[in-house]
């Protein structure tokens, strides 16, 4: 009885006794694979050095590789063995498709891609996979859509295509088209796929497409199936060559030449060689005598330039092209190394955490950029593009690819306690949803420090319409709205924000006018979800001088009563339009607060009140918001209001200014805002005004 072996391109029929032999003193098993002869384990142990295998932890492997052997078959000439996929998947946290590649390169054994028992799979809804040899370029393209709708069991080019292996080929590369990619599809569709595998181990499921099925099941563990021989030469070469171990020795044993491989010398047609062809596994050389040169088609030239000519133009060309590989060498080096960087920021930003977050809050308006979109939204962050500076960082006014203006802020630091939760605090203060707030609209996690992006708001900042040389008149109406619309957007952060917001950094600078000078708090670069316990407390002071609450200062715990002191003190620049701290000015007067609250003790409040609100239509009004600014500015936290209490008081306020009859009888406020509950006393809610405040007033003292 004889069994074919297929030997390089000759056949070799030994008896099975001879097949499955092993060496003497040879191991024949690893783990559950059984060894036959010519393969062997270890060196001396197999018929040639190509057929060497080594067991590592029962695992067969062919020697000098990682390339797992599930099974050998003598009879058959086949061998099985795993190998990986390569697939192409879309990063949503770096923004960019990241490729793997697979490959063998049997070039140096004699082994074959059995072109009978693989077949090359590609599998995407938006995919363009190929493999690439010496000699041969074979793919397809997968699609869904339209009329392509992926079906369980069905590989015809929905969702699944596949392609022959062509014979010969010991050796390949799997590619994909980067024109063909997820980026646009990722939600539904994560990944593509090229795999070269065992055609009778693949059946196409449709979840291949929308998980990470295919990817779990065979990343590391693909089944292909490998021809193997015994020997490279022809039948006639080998018979003669003594130099070799020649397999046919036997009476029982015949030599055939092997068709798996095809000599192109002898089809001058396909494989046009004007000059000398020599044939070799899996493709062939064509090289010209000498004193001729090949031309484009395989046609051999007389050379035209001095034979000195060509060794120095080779000997550029080998320059050139060294400096070419050191140069690309060094430029995707340090592109990985800053890839690895950006990608340590955004893991140590919280990123993972925040896109985790997404996930399960659908419809969330929140968008991570990278640093290169908001490179080229600034003009790489050009000087002309800055609307301003702060303690915390520069604000660039960005144009977004899809036209969308936006206030781009390239904070300076971040406290170490909020990197880790710094992607989700974002996500919360994202789904800040008030008319009077400033939308956040992404981050940028993959820098040092975070660049946040807000809604652009075009008419400038508060201090700039108190403070700027632009000779506007303010009514007092008009600083009454300003006041109660800043004061309503911090009452819902502390009290209708879940969790919790504290601004933390209060002032005129941040509070912004829209078109129609509509309010927006904006700046949330000093912002912290409040502590729920006394671990999470700040420990480094922030803000800005002259808005820095005093109790804040000595304890370092940031409160919503901090953020009342500073709106108490932005309160002061509405009704006296006079900076929080002035450097130039005299000692008493540098700290407006303090300046204030000495000036209302000394009974002296016409003296720092603005000319332009100062007149007997608004003394009364004028009383109740300098009351309620002192009431803001008390130096224990727990005697200030909450900020939703100094919301309602500025709202009463507004609308006794609006109403006609008020307007009248000025005299009425007190009826309009509360009843007497004690003699001198204006009963107001939460707040208790005294009299004498307004009589003052009255009196200009």
């Amino acid at each position: 009885m004889f069994h074919p072996l297929l030997a390089g391109r000759l056949m070799l029929f030994l008896s099975s006794t001879l097949a499955a032999a092993a060496v003497p003193g040879c191991q024949s098993r690893c783990g559950d694979v059984d060894v036959p002869y010519p393969f062997g384990i270890g060196p001396g142990c197999a018929m040639d050095g190509g057929l060497e295998l080594t067991c590592t932890g029962n695992k067969l492997l062919i020697a000098k590789t990682s390339l797992e052997v599930t099974r050998v078959s003598e009879a058959d000439g086949k061998l099985w063995m795993k190998n990986s996929i390569a697939k192409q998947c879309y990063n949503p946290a770096t923004r960019s498709v990241e490729s793997m590649t697979a490959s063998v390169n049997f070039s140096s054994r004699p082994f074959f891609l059995s072109p009978v028992d693989n077949k090359i799979v590609v599998i995407g809804c938006r995919s363009l996979g190929y493999m690439q040899s010496d000699t041969y370029v074979v793919g397809c393209s997968a699609t869904c859509g339209g009329d392509m709708i992926p079906d369980n069991g069905s590989c015809s080019g929905a969702g699944c295509c596949q392609a022959d292996v062509p014979r010969g080929v010991r050796d390949y590369v799997s590619f994909f088209n980067d024109n063909y990619n997820t980026t646009q599809i990722w939600r539904e569709t994560p990944c593509n796929y090229v795999a070269l595998m065992e055609t009778a181990a693949f059946n196409f499921r449709t979840s291949y497409l929308t998980t990470t099925e295919f990817s779990d099941r065979y990343s590391a563990n693909l089944p292909v199936v490998v021809d193997w021989v015994i020997s490279t030469k022809k039948c006639r070469e080998a018979k003669y060559d003594r130099t070799t171990r020649y397999a046919c020795i036997s009476n029982n044993s015949a030599c055939a030449d092997n068709e798996l491989d095809i000599d192109e010398c002898l089809d001058n047609v396909t494989y046009p060689c004007g000059g000398i062809c020599k044939n070799t596994l899996g493709g062939f050389v064509c090289s010209c005598p000498g004193g001729k040169h090949m031309m484009h088609g395989g046609v051999c030239m007389p050379n035209e330039r001095p034979i000195w000519v060509v060794p120095l133009v080779g000997a550029s060309a080998g320059i050139v092209i060294l400096v070419i590989g050191i140069t690309c060498s060094y430029l995707f080096r340090e592109r990985r190394k800053l890839h690895i960087v950006k990608q340590k920021y955004f893991r140590q930003h919280g990123g993972l955490l925040l896109f985790e977050e997404m996930k399960s809050q659908q419809g969330v308006a929140f968008t991570v950029f990278s640093e290169e979109e908001l490179r080229q939204a600034t003009n790489k962050f050009h000087e002309e593009q800055i609307l301003g500076h702060g303690g915390h960082g520069t604000v660039y006014k960005g144009v977004l690819k899809s036209g969308d203006v936006v206030a781009v802020k390239r904070c300076m630091t971040i406290d170490e306690q909020q990197k880790k939760e710094f992607g989700k605090e974002m996500l919360i203060l994202s789904q800040i949803n008030h008319k009077n707030i400033v939308k956040l609209l992404g981050c940028c996690l993959e820098v040092e420090v975070p660049i946040l992006v807000y809604q652009f708001i075009p008419n400038g900042t508060l201090f700039h319409l108190i403070h700027g040389d632009h000779g506007c008149q303010i009514s007092l109406p008009t600083r009454l709205r300003i006041a109660h619309e800043s004061a309503e957007a911090l009452a819902y952060l502390h009290s209708c924000a879940s969790p919790p917001i504290l601004h933390g950094d209060v002032k005129s600078n941040n509070i912004l006018l829209d078109g129609n000078y509509t309010v927006k708090i904006s700046d949330f670069g000093a912002s912290t979800l409040a502590p729920t316990d006394e671990s999470q407390f700040v420990t480094l002071v922030q803000g800005t001088c002259g808005y820095l609450d005093p109790e804040y200062m000595q304890t370092c715990q940031l409160t919503e009563k901090s953020d009342v002191y500073s709106f108490g003190v932005v309160l002061l620049e509405l009704l006296t339009r006079k900076k929080a701290f002035n450097l130039e000015g005299p000692e008493h007067e540098k700290s407006l607060s303090m300046w204030f609250l000495s000036m209302m003790k000394a009974n002296k409040l016409m003296d720092i009140l603005d000319d332009q609100i100062k007149n007997d239509e608004n003394i009364e009004y004028l009383g109740e918001i300098t009351e309620l600014a002192k009431q803001c500015l008390e130096m224990c936290g727990e005697n200030r209001p909450l900020m939703k209490e100094v919301a309602e008081k500025l709202d009463m306020l507004r609308k006794a200014m609006q109403h006609p009859w008020v307007q009248q009888n000025p005299e009425e406020l007190d009826s309009l805002l509360g009843e007497w509950s004690a003699p001198g006393v204006v009963n107001t809610g939460n707040f208790s005004i005294e009299k004498k405040v307004v009589m003052g007033l009255k009196s200009g003292r």
